[in-house]
């Protein structure tokens, strides 16, 4: 296919540099006869790569004459040099070529194609059909056909991203698998309104993506890797939708999902237990702020949700370090920080574990690698050390107040009494339950013990929220809390000093 049959329309193609002809206008036909591409070899299984040497040397796959703005965001990312990262890397082997170039990988394909069945520099670095497939069927029709790609991944699947972002040096996947984000929770994935994230095509729908891809239409998915980067780039590092590097929760990737019910709602009957309250606990605006307390939304944040924690979630939630033999020094595993916990439990060897396994909280069962990456904690012994001083105060002032609320309701959120989120009238202990909750919020699932997550997120607000709950429940009921008056203002008052504003 050297001429351009079929192609000649009253525009101007673009193949390579920019080209501008003269006289090219909306009344004038005019006829570019210059070959579109290349054929490729027969047994590249109908991809086309780059089309020509001139193309590959201008990054400009087939695909990108037409699709120009996927073209123009793609030549900024990774994949665009693939294969020379892998030639600079200083140990190339031919079972890595695979997946840093056009091949059978990352689609539907099977079977030797593209660079893998001809060795043909064309299908250098990974490119619009690594993951779209065969294009050259599209190209000679259009119309007649789409290849689209597949958002669904798995370790266990032909396609798709882990195809190749898995393994020792690369498990992104693997790691991801074994994540809440690889878990689909049928009862909220399939109720609308909550659905945007929940449910990964809901939520590309929410964040304005109109692309098609294969599983659209198809049965929920997870929180899968094209939901949080785009695979045709974007200006955040990574291929982020948005970006991480932010201390604004309005704009950061992660909060876009873990912000959601951080204050009581009297009109919900799951209103008094918090949702998803991670972001807004980091900058002080989560909980109930009992009257007369003197604490104001904003007010109290900790170091975790200042400018001193540039990434905020994604420092502790993203831990990166390689893991290699204590005998030998031998390198083991790669860590990429997808399994989404930030102080894992971890394995003989060093590699960390699932969120369902469950160990001790001390550096030697445990790795505190997060805590040391942005200069918060000097070392993972100190780390550990705040944690477990912040959440031995914390867990004294959680019992503390949930004595007070047995006394008050007996059946705490039970139907009936002061405490009963069918009621929509809204009581001094159904406020301070909700502070009870969000202090242990989430605690289970992360394998922690009960305050380490509200801990971390800011120690200061949670320790005051929990004070002046107990301070409210005793002017409003009479039941007095085991810290007398006097140190409980001694301590809000140090809370408040400490903390950041």
């Amino acid at each position: 296919m050297r001429s351009t049959v079929g192609w000649r329309r009253s525009w101007c193609w673009i193949a390579g540099a920019v080209l501008l002809l003269v006289g090219c206008t909306d009344t004038k036909t005019v006829f570019v006869e210059r070959p579109f591409f290349d054929d490729p070899p027969g047994a590249a299984g109908g991809f086309l790569g780059y089309g020509t040497e001139d193309a590959r040397l201008a990054k400009l796959p087939v695909c990108g004459n037409c699709h120009v703005g996927q073209q123009a965001s793609w030549e900024t990312t990774h994949h665009a040099d693939a294969w020379e990262t892998l030639e600079a890397s200083g140990h190339s082997r031919e079972t890595c070529e695979g997946c840093h170039t056009v091949s059978q990988r990352g689609n539907l394909s099977s079977g030797s194609v593209g660079w893998e069945a001809t060795g043909d520099m064309r299908f250098f670095d990974v490119q619009c059909e690594s993951c779209h497939g065969p294009g050259q069927t599209h190209v000679s029709n259009p119309d007649a056909s789409q290849p689209l790609a597949q958002l669904g991944v798995g370790t266990d699947l032909d396609a798709g991203c882990g195809e190749c972002h898995s393994g020792t040096h690369h498990g992104f996947v693997d790691e991801w698998a074994q994540s809440p984000h690889a878990q689909v929770v049928a009862a909220a994935a399939d109720n609308q309104a909550c659905g945007a994230c929940h449910r990964a095509q809901s939520t590309l729908e929410a964040w304005g993506e109109t692309a098609d891809y294969l599983d659209k239409d198809g049965p929920a998915l997870p929180v899968v890797c094209a939901v949080c980067h785009d695979p045709h780039g974007s200006p955040n590092e990574h291929q982020l939708r948005f970006p991480v590097n932010t201390t604004s929760i309005e704009e950061h990737l992660c909060a876009r999902c873990h912000n959601r019910r951080t204050v009581p709602d009297p009109n919900s009957s799951h209103g008094l237990s918090p949702h998803s309250p991670e972001a807004a606990l980091l900058v002080g605006d989560a909980g109930w702020f009992p009257p007369n307390s003197n604490i104001d939304q904003g007010e109290i944040a900790g170091t975790h949700g200042s400018a001193a924690n540039p990434k905020l979630c994604a420092t502790c939630h993203l831990p990166s370090f390689d893991v290699t033999d204590e005998e030998t020094g031998a390198f083991v595993f790669s860590v990429k920080g997808h399994l989404f916990r930030p102080i894992p439990c971890l394995d003989a060897q060093g590699v960390p574990l699932p969120f369902e396994n469950g160990c001790e909280i001390s550096t030697a069962a445990r790795s505190f690698v997060s805590c040391t990456g942005a200069g918060c904690h000097g070392s993972e012994q100190a780390a550990f050390s705040a944690i477990t001083a912040a959440s031995t105060r914390i867990q004294k002032a959680v019992d503390d107040l949930r004595a007070q609320l047995l006394k008050v309701d007996p059946n705490l959120d039970g139907a009936g009494g002061p405490i009963d989120g069918a009621n929509p009238v809204f009581t001094v202990a159904e406020g301070a339950f909700f502070n009870l909750e969000l202090a242990e919020f989430g605690n289970q699932d992360f394998g922690t013990n009960t305050v380490l997550g509200s801990t971390v997120h800011n120690p200061f607000l949670v320790e005051a929220l929990l004070l002046a709950s107990s301070q409210a429940v005793e002017d409003e009921y009479g039941v007095a809390p085991s810290i007398s008056p006097v140190e409980l203002q001694r301590r809000l008052s140090e809370i408040k000093a400490s903390a950041i504003h």
